[in-house]
């Protein structure tokens, strides 16, 4: 995808995850690539070809799932695939973010757009005028098993082609037949194989695991940020980042995060007051292990990435169309590219960084509330007794890292046979990567009360000054959220470090630091 000003080009099978990053961070025009029509167009001719001839063709010219053998006529294909549409809309629960249909949008338009779906251009020209207008099909984000695709939310994604249904636009739900007239977009009329070819697929459970993604990746730079001011804070020493420590064990994550955490805390002046004359030998796992650990997640963090990103660019609707079949006929054939195994296995290893970017984080606040561990005012705040100070703020951190433990829960190891058993084994894909909102939300509360506790500690030391880089973020943070000298009403804190974390506010101003992430 070639960024052209406020628009993109797309050219399928090639984007990358930092043009899938843009799509999902902000809206931008969509062009397809002019050389993906024309295998458009042979490929709906190949269908058109299938349907001339008359022979029974999966998901043609017949019924779906277990009534595969139910040959329809000619005269119905056309009811046959918006019937589809109508009876497979079944989805349930609260509506998904436009940024996570957006992307649903953008890699149903790449794959389609491959030339293996047999689909009219005129499908894939309505899918980008809705995506360029701002109107974002209304999917409910329950109701899929990530198996035959995901039919019942790519189901509700196309209901919006129909006209039919509720559409969000500029945020707001409006009936889709109205949101449609005001775009000068004329509703499909569904030719054979093109319903099927928009609800078979993988992309709702890939877009899911996306956003997970997405999250993590400033989960993991946050919270490298706040580990970083929680050693400065406790008084920890630097010296488990040396480079030489990294290098004899040889785990990439593990010496980029360390030379990450040098670049943190470099030049600290509340380093340099304890090099000499500190009675403490080693530091707790939560300070001294952060490279270890962090670097274990950022390492599956960048498999993860590229899985997903294969996916993103994939083929995986069913039944497929090749031109290179036997006397160089065009082929159908049928397969299973839309179980989504590969999503749900990304997913829940996706999880497990998530829950552990959360679980160390609450073991240093933890250690910071400690007097007898960070050398601090005990639960971080003066005069303890007639104050509380950070007590619960502390256990509102150790619930959240607890739920996200039940959460890690892996989802691929469950299946449920569908379709009268046609369907015998499913992935849960699409139930693994919507999970992961939540547990993104959960770490970055833990996370954003760490900036706070370590902010606090950091404040305990002055004149003292930190490492310059960390400098920047403590006075980002008290540009909204003044010093605790007293308790007061805690929450709204809690939520504006918060959001701090997930607006990427913490590595704003050292994206270089940071860019090894993305290499």
């Amino acid at each position: 995808m070639t960024q052209h000003a406020k628009s993109w080009t797309l050219k399928p099978g090639a984007m990358t995850l930092g043009d899938l990053r843009a799509v999902w961070a902000a809206p931008a025009k969509l062009i397809l690539a002019a050389e993906a029509y024309p295998v458009i167009e042979a490929s709906a001719g190949a269908v058109q070809a299938i349907v001339a001839k008359g022979d029974a063709a999966y998901g043609i010219n017949t019924g779906f799932g277990l009534l595969a053998k139910t040959r329809i006529p000619d005269e119905k294909l056309e009811q046959l695939q918006r019937n589809l549409i109508l009876s497979h809309s079944v989805g349930t629960g609260e509506l998904l973010s436009d940024a996570v249909v957006r992307l649903i949008m953008l890699m149903k338009i790449g794959s389609l757009a491959r030339g293996f779906s047999g689909v009219r251009p005129l499908i894939v020209d309505t899918l980008i005028a809705l995506y360029n207008a701002g109107i974002m099909p209304a999917i409910p984000a329950k109701g899929s098993v990530g198996a035959s695709g995901d039919l019942a939310p790519l189901s509700h994604m196309t209901l919006a082609m129909l006209g039919v249904g509720d559409v969000r636009v500029n945020g707001e739900l409006m009936a889709a037949p109205e949101a449609l007239a005001q775009a000068g977009i004329a509703p499909v009329v569904l030719a054979a194989k093109e319903g099927l070819a928009l609800i078979n697929g993988t992309q709702v459970s890939n877009a899911l695991a996306l956003h997970g993604l997405f999250m993590a990746e400033r989960l993991l730079e946050a919270a490298m940020v706040t580990g970083a001011l929680s050693l400065d804070a406790a008084k920890g020493s630097d010296s488990p980042f040396d480079a030489r420590v990294h290098a004899v064990r040889g785990q990439p994550g593990q010496i980029l995060a360390a030379q990450m955490y040098r670049q943190l805390v470099a030049n600290s002046a509340i380093r340099a007051s304890h090099l000499e004359g500190d009675e403490r030998v080693q530091d707790p796992y939560s300070l001294r292990c952060q490279p270890q650990v962090m670097g274990a997640c950022l390492d599956l963090i960048g498999n993860v990435g590229r899985t997903l990103l294969i996916e993103a660019n994939a083929v995986t609707d069913n039944p497929l169309i090749f031109q290179d079949g036997p006397n160089g006929q065009a082929e159908i054939v049928s397969g299973g590219n839309f179980h989504a195994e590969p999503v749900a296995f990304a997913a829940d290893t996706l999880a497990l960084a998530i829950a552990e970017i959360g679980a160390l984080a609450e073991r240093r606040i933890a250690l910071l509330i400690d007097a007898t561990l960070s050398g601090l005012p005990p639960f971080l705040v003066r005069d303890p007794g007639v104050n509380s100070g950070f007590m619960i703020a502390h256990v509102t951190a150790a619930a959240l890292a607890s739920e996200n433990k039940s959460l890690a829960h892996p989802a691929s190891v469950d299946s449920l046979p569908t379709s009268a058993n046609q369907e015998d084994h499913v992935s849960m894909a699409t139930f693994a990567g919507r999970r992961l909102d939540d547990m993104a939300h959960n770490t970055a509360v833990i996370v954003g009360i760490e900036l706070l506790a370590a902010a606090q500690g950091i404040d305990f030391h002055r004149p003292l000054k930190t490492s310059p880089h960390l400098e920047h973020v403590h006075h980002q943070l008290r540009q909204k959220v003044p010093f605790f000298d007293a308790d007061r009403f805690f929450a709204p804190d809690i939520e504006a470090a918060k959001q701090m974390v997930l607006q990427g506010e913490l590595s704003s101003t050292c994206k270089n630091l940071f860019a090894p992430l993305y290499a």
